[in-house]
């Protein structure tokens, strides 16, 4: 993703509250879905439901990883000048 984008995304984020989970728990979530998926019990179509739930949660845990990048990048940009590296 582009660092343009990744920008756009932390504006975006900033100005709507937080919605939904954290990304720890979005990654314990898809992981309790795969466990159901390698257990073999469900039906087919509970198979796709739950697969459907990991494939949302796995988009919003990457959005997630992105706003955080953004903001990142935004920490560093702002102090670019400041920073300065030391060999030890």
């Amino acid at each position: 993703m582009e660092t343009k984008e990744i920008v756009k995304k932390v504006k975006k984020s900033e100005k709507k509250p937080e919605s939904g989970n954290s990304f720890e728990e979005n990654i314990e979530n898809i992981d309790k879905i795969i466990e159901k998926l390698e257990n073999g019990e469900l039906v087919l179509e509970e198979s796709i439901k739950e697969y459907e739930k990991a494939m949302k949660l796995l988009k919003k845990s990457s959005d997630l990883l992105n706003v955080a990048e953004g903001k990142i990048l935004k920490v560093v940009e702002k102090n670019e000048n400041e920073i300065e590296l030391q060999e030890v």
